[in-house]
């Protein structure tokens, strides 16, 4: 299993297009900006400020790498999405950014969504799913602040949960970022993705050593029906 604990800080960038190079595996994590997805992250990896809190909702605007280990296995923090109090451009600036991150990083191995156990499966939580649903990711949902709730009543949520049947594929793990409830779980199954959803950079193209020549049919633009 991945030591999470070795967890750094790589860069913030505000699109992909300044991301770093596009090999390795990493695993996006995405949620509503009060989900306490920051603390989530901070108690994954066992450090108290690595990802950075904030009692303000909708501050974190970049998407932010942090290494496990080293560069080639990575976590993706996206911005956080469905504050009322956040500016409608700033919503659509972040909903672009998002969905280009999933049309075409090819190193993301799996995707994280984190939710209040209290109000789960908003609508823009059901967009992140689709993403990923629609690259074929695996999707593990964590229930955060499930401390907030008896026993009873996180049973009762993560069962209503499991019999969407659009959702099959997801899976549902309660959480606590504040009281480490879920975390072994949770390590173990991104520790999976990380291990089977490495990337490496695509290999060169062999240069032709066959000399141009002038009589060479080129190949046709387009398929022609047998």
């Amino acid at each position: 299993m991945i030591d999470f604990r070795t967890a750094f800080f790589i860069k913030s960038a505000p699109s992909t297009k300044e991301l770093t190079d596009d090999f390795g595996a990493e695993i996006a994590f995405a949620g509503r900006s009060n989900a306490g997805k920051s603390t989530v992250l901070n108690a994954l990896v066992g450090q108290k400020s690595l990802a950075r809190t904030s009692r303000t909702p909708g501050r974190t605007q970049l998407i932010n790498l942090f290494g496990l280990t080293d560069e080639t296995r990575r976590f993706v923090d996206l911005p956080g999405y469905g504050y009322a109090k956040v500016p409608e451009a700033m919503r659509r600036r972040w909903g672009d950014a998002l969905a280009a991150y999933f049309a075409e990083r090819r190193s993301l191995a799996g995707v994280v969504v984190i939710m209040d156990i209290r109000h789960p499966l908003k609508e823009t939580d059901q967009q992140m799913i689709e993403y990923a649903l629609g690259r074929a990711l695996p999707i593990l949902c964590l229930l955060n602040k499930c401390d907030k709730l008896s026993q009873n009543e996180v049973s009762k949520a993560v069962f209503a949960l499991k019999r969407e049947p659009s959702l099959a594929a997801v899976q549902w793990l309660p959480f606590s970022g504040l009281r480490g409830v879920g975390v072994p779980q949770a390590r173990a199954i991104l520790s999976e993705w990380l291990a089977t959803g490495i990337e490496r950079p695509p290999e060169p193209e062999p240069e032709s050593e066959e000399p141009p020549s002038a009589t060479h049919t080129p190949p046709p633009t387009a398929l022609t029906p047998d």
